[in-house]
């Protein structure tokens, strides 16, 4: 294998490994090498890859792997660590508002030092279903409604809904959402791809966030407390339904580099 240099980010525990491919030297097609380089074990340890390459129309692309190997939609803590990786990288300017193309189309950022915000696509037709809503927010969420999500067992109740014939055949992705408290609200979350609890998901706390609106009707800017830390979501409901210009708000820290092979 070629020596490469790599980097590995941060957004509230939801961890990265990013490349600069802007020359296309990594191959993007290596499940294996990108499993590899997420296993927690034998290589760099994440929940997730992604390549940063050029773009015609944005300031650049951004392709997400889960950290299966297989390339994958959206990731939102994903997004905004990315577009503090391209200002490390001189891509794009600090204090200005970019766009970069991912799975789901073009999203907008913004980067303040280490707080970054990130502009979601438009959500529409979400199914209120067992107990919670089923929507998509770039990738599919099941936001599940609990007493306390801190109680919840999330690798066995996550596990079970990811792969309920509900969702087949790609399954979901799963949020344990519970009331707001102290302004607040919990969330804990079982992803695909990682079939796992992550520390954090950007995605799922904008999915969750619009659901505990549709079930509260309060805020349309909303804290979401999450085991890696804070994120705030903020969103306009569109008069014909559905919510757009949703902002995906918090921090993205650079962890490490180093160089593999």
């Amino acid at each position: 294998m070629t020596k490469f240099h790599f980097f590995k980010y941060q957004g509230t525990g939801n961890d990265f490994v990013l490349i600069d491919n802007r020359d296309f030297f990594f191959d993007g097609n290596n499940v294996d090498l990108i499993a590899s380089l997420c296993h927690r074990r034998f290589g760099v340890g994440a929940d997730g890859l992604m390549l940063l390459e050029p773009s015609e129309k944005s300031s650049f692309t951004m392709r997400y792997y889960n950290s299966d190997g297989r390339e994958a939609t959206m990731c939102g803590n994903g997004g905004r660590c990315i577009a503090a990786f391209a200002v490390n990288r001189g891509v794009v300017k600090e204090q200005t508002y970019f766009s970069f193309d991912a799975a789901d189309g073009l999203h907008e950022a913004f980067v303040d030092g280490e707080k970054v915000s990130l502009k979601m696509v438009d959500v529409s037709g979400l199914e209120e279903m067992e107990g919670g809503l089923y929507l998509d927010t770039g990738s599919p969420h099941f936001v599940k409604f609990v007493d306390d999500p801190a109680q919840v067992n999330v690798g066995k109740e996550g596990k079970y809904w990811r792969n309920h014939e509900l969702f087949s055949p790609g399954g979901t992705n799963v949020n344990f959402v519970g009331k707001p408290l102290n302004g607040e609200v919990p969330m804990r979350t079982f992803e695909r791809g990682v079939e796992e609890e992550t520390w954090s998901c950007g995605t799922g706390a904008v999915a969750s966030a619009i659901a505990t609106y549709i079930r509260d009707g309060e805020s349309t800017s909303v804290g979401m407390n999450v085991p890696g830390g804070k994120l705030t979501v903020s969103f306009d409901v569109k008069e014909t339904g559905g919510f757009e210009n949703i902002w995906l708000n918090g921090p993205a820290k650079y962890v490490f580099e180093g160089i593999m092979g």
